[in-house]
């Protein structure tokens, strides 16, 4: 289980969008970190969750608790009015008492100003990569920062190396979106990354949740073996 946790304080919560823009480069971030690499004192604990299943976990924290996770081995990424730390994946299990004594619930945060919805390759090609977040479904913050983190892993995983420089020079940004319904049938149909969720909470099994678009994904670049659509939580 790869948990994430977000900073939310009662006077100053983060907008919806920014903590899910930081949730997925704050996964990026990891898979990115020389410490998971062959040899690295994170490598063993990322490769045993990939082949398990990367289900990721997002709790809460402010104050003091905050403090606690920051003193855990971790990453944090600060994106505009939002903090998020992710940790090395650990079992549920045997979470550390600072994360397991964090709230899921209550991650219920909004965005001063509605975003405006997209349709596809045209915001693709000016931002780079983008998370498209299924119209037809509703999700709390904390599912819908679970469910990019996963995009953003599948679209890590389907660029090759000249693409993960362009985007280490961008720092690991990706932009998340909600997709007009128009859009996301198309987006559904273009063979990109996309994430079916397994349907442990919230929504029902098999959704699909989140399209990864970058413009050498829709090239057909790299795609590793077995690469498809991601059940996961």
């Amino acid at each position: 289980m790869l948990p994430l946790v977000v900073r939310i304080e009662r006077a100053a919560p983060p907008e919806r969008s920014d903590a899910l823009e930081a949730a997925a480069q704050a996964v990026l971030e990891l898979l990115d970190d020389p410490r998971v690499r062959d040899g690295g004192e994170w490598a063993e604990a990322v490769r045993s969750w990939e082949g398990i299943g990367i289900r990721k976990v997002v709790r809460r924290a402010r104050g003091a608790e905050w403090r606690r996770v920051l003193d855990l081995p971790g990453i944090t990424v600060t994106h505009r009015t939002a903090e998020v730390r992710v940790h090395p994946p650990v079992p549920l299990d045997a979470w550390p008492r600072d994360l397991s004594r964090l709230q899921v619930s209550g991650t219920e945060l909004t965005d001063s100003a509605e975003p405006e919805p997209g349709s596809g390759s045209e915001a693709a090609g000016r931002e780079g990569v983008v998370l498209w977040l299924n119209p037809a479904l509703s999700m709390s913050a904390g599912k819908a920062m679970a469910q990019v983190g996963h995009a953003a892993q599948l679209a890590w995983w389907g660029s090759g190396d000249d693409a993960r420089v362009w985007w280490r020079e961008r720092g690991l940004a990706a932009a998340v979106r909600t997709a007009t319904p128009d859009g996301w049938a198309e987006l559904a149909g273009a063979g990109l990354p996309m994430v079916r969720d397994a349907g442990f909470t919230e929504i029902e099994p098999g959704s699909c949740t989140v399209v990864a678009d970058a413009p050498w994904l829709r090239r057909g670049g790299f795609r590793p073996a077995g690469w498809g659509p991601l059940r996961s939580s």
